[in-house]
């Protein structure tokens, strides 16, 4: 079996194996990929908080140079069979292509490193630094503190590495004509808060003896969903923009400058210009006929990395007054960076050029969350997202993750492989 059919193999194996997050069960895919290794002579742990929750970690001992860590998550979102051409559970392999739940996010990801892994061990390959597999539990959702978070606090040595390959970028985009590949070396901070707003509650037959919480909340939510921060250019989109653009524009002139190039620019650009506000939830009265004595607003808050909480919260009471509400932050993950220029950097741009010619990797920040924050924040590691994607459209692929009739060509299975393999052995030179 030549490694193209082997990663679509595995692929498939972990498809049928249900992770779904809630409630997780990743250990049945930690085991699957610990028998899958050991046909290949790697001898590979299980780490769990919780039994049914196990973390798989291999490792190809290297010497004194750079380590690597392939990282990736085993756990999904969950999915509506009804809503799908296909089981999402099946695995189906139809004209190239591999259907299931966590084909793109990410069990195609993992089945391209444990291949890449497995085929170097098994061609005696010796890195100079530790060669790390990291598949780790409870990505999707994080609550229950059972994945790589849990790792690098109570298992530090196990995930330590220098340099670490994980999801959040490697999309080919062509602009202006020009092939680019995005590469994430950073990602916002994940800062979700919660207002509440305080009313008197009534019986709903009779509103004007209320003071209902809900109305009072509505005019806050509309002014969350209508503001618009000042863009900044921070040094990912400066990079960017300097790459297809030729020049830096002043950061108010950017996202029409990207559109004037191609809207994919744009759409690149402008949620990486500012912390966003996305009000998501409300929960007021529990019963149709009483007027709400207070109402509760989430709000999904993502902050440029370089910035917190701190930063934004003087904001957020400027537009909306200082009184009426309380403001509470729920929870403060990621908002970390990597550097752009590094062996790691060279090794992508090494690999696209002979790949594809002429085309070029450009530095982004990731809009979401990744386990990337975790190793940069324990460690130092120099952290990217980057798994090469190029035969599936990147608007189609970003619009089937986490939904319906998810799915991932082989070529790009393939093409994961040969990456991951190579950067593994240019940190070796």
């Amino acid at each position: 079996m030549d490694l193209r059919d082997e990663v679509t193999e595995l692929t498939r194996a972990l498809v049928r194996v249900d992770t779904s997050n809630p409630p997780g069960n990743e250990t049945a895919a930690a085991e699957l990929l610990r028998e899958y290794l050991a046909g290949s002579g790697v001898e590979a742990a299980l780490y769990a908080r919780v039994p049914e929750r196990a973390n798989l970690v291999a490792r190809l001992p290297g010497g004194d140079g750079p380590s690597l860590a392939l990282i990736c998550h085993t756990d999904t979102v969950p999915a509506d069979a009804g809503e799908w051409s296909r089981d999402p559970w099946g695995g189906d392999l139809v004209d190239g292509v591999v259907w299931g739940r966590g084909t793109l996010d990410m069990k195609g990801h993992v089945a391209a490193a444990a291949v890449a892994f497995a085929s170097l061990a098994r061609e005696g390959f010796r890195p100079a630094g530790d060669l790390i597999l990291v598949a780790a539990a409870d990505e999707e959702v994080g609550d229950d503190v059972v994945g790589l978070r849990w790792l690098t606090d109570v298992h530090p040595e196990a995930v330590r590495a220098d340099f670490a390959l994980n999801e959040g970028g490697g999309e080919r985009v062509e602009l202006a004509g020009r092939a680019y590949y995005l590469c994430s070396t950073a990602e916002k901070m994940s800062a979700p808060f919660r207002l509440r707003v305080h009313g008197r509650s009534g019986h709903a037959s009779m509103p004007g003896i209320a003071d209902n919480a809900l109305v009072k909340a509505a005019r806050l939510v509309q002014v969350l969903g209508e503001y618009r921060p000042e863009p900044e250019l921070g040094p990912e989109v400066s990079a960017f923009l300097r790459a297809v653009l030729g020049e830096e524009p002043p950061a108010a002139e950017a996202v029409a400058r990207a559109r004037a190039l191609d809207p994919v620019a744009a759409e690149i650009v402008e949620p990486l210009l500012s912390f966003t506000l996305s009000p998501t939830m409300i929960r007021a009265s529990r019963e149709r006929n009483v007027i709400p004595a207070v109402c509760e607003v989430t709000v999904d808050c993502r902050i440029p990395a370089g910035k917190g909480p701190a930063d934004v919260e003087p904001v957020i009471r400027r537009i909306l007054g200082e009184d009426g509400y309380d403001l509470e932050w729920i929870e403060r993950w990621g908002g970390t960076r990597s550097p752009m220029a590094s062996p790691l950097w060279n090794a992508i741009e090494e690999f696209v050029e002979q790949s594809e010619p002429g085309a070029r990797v450009v530095p982004v920040c990731c809009a979401g969350f990744t386990d990337s924050h975790w190793l940069r924040d324990a460690f130092g590691t120099v952290a990217y997202g980057f798994f090469p994607a190029r035969a599936m459209d990147p608007a189609l692929a970003a619009r089937l993750i986490h939904s319906a009739d998810e799915r991932v060509p082989v070529d790009d299975l393939e093409l994961g492989v040969d990456f991951l393999r190579h950067a593994a052995q240019a940190l070796s030179r």
